[in-house]
């Protein structure tokens, strides 16, 4: 068994060839995907198989979704031994205006939030937009 099927596995999904090609996919990106580039580079697989599988590896926090105010949902792997949760798992996220890439910054955490009595948190998502390392030229 390889690695892949192993962590899909640790996460309680059958590792199936489409989950393991779309799992490459994304471990190859160093960045975070779009639904659309995900279909685009699988053209002639069935496009509910791949909505399904992405939607299947954020409920099992294979991925997580990002939103960076473009409108369009992003996809990242979670880091090893993530479980998604407010007090522990969260990063920030850049979003270059220049190249519209995002990217997690998993060194980054958010730091904790203490919200008013009564008050729980669901999710949390901070963005930092500006002009990344590449397009900076530094």
């Amino acid at each position: 068994m390889n690695e892949i099927e192993k962590i899909l596995e640790a996460h309680e999904v059958r590792p199936t060839a489409m989950r393991i090609l779309i799992y490459k996919f994304m471990a190859k990106k160093d960045r975070a995907v779009t639904l659309t580039e995900i279909e685009n580079a699988f053209g002639k697989a069935d496009r509910a198989t791949l909505s399904r599988t992405v939607r299947t590896f954020e409920v099992k926090n294979i991925v997580h979704q990002i939103d960076d105010g473009t409108g369009i949902p992003k996809y990242a792997l979670c880091e090893n031994n993530c479980n998604c949760e407010v007090e522990q798992d969260l990063h920030i996220h850049f979003h270059c205006n220049n190249c519209d890439e995002t990217v997690c910054l998993t060194d980054h955490k958010i730091p904790h939030i203490n919200l008013p009595e009564g008050y729980m948190a669901e999710n949390v998502n901070l963005v930092v937009k500006g002009i990344c390392e590449k397009c900076s030229g530094v």
